[in-house]
């Protein structure tokens, strides 16, 4: 049985390494996109959360601020 797991070229975490590790220039873009995007999904996250625990203490929350009062 595990030598048949040899044979079909093993599971997908290994064929995974296989492609993204094959060469220099794949494994750092891999790693930089996976930076980036990472680093994007973090903000969003952390910017959700902040607005979801500070509902109606925001400024724009506040319908009285930032309004002047006509002076007719």
């Amino acid at each position: 049985m595990e030598s048949a797991a040899r044979r079909s070229g093993g599971g997908l975490l290994e064929g995974l390494y296989r492609v993204i590790m094959r060469r220099n220039s794949v494994y750092v873009t891999f790693i930089v996109a996976g930076a980036f995007l990472g680093e994007r999904a973090v903000d969003y996250g952390v910017h959700k959360l902040w607005e979801y625990n500070n509902v109606g203490k925001r400024y724009e929350d506040i319908p009285v601020l930032g309004q002047r009062q006509s002076e007719e």
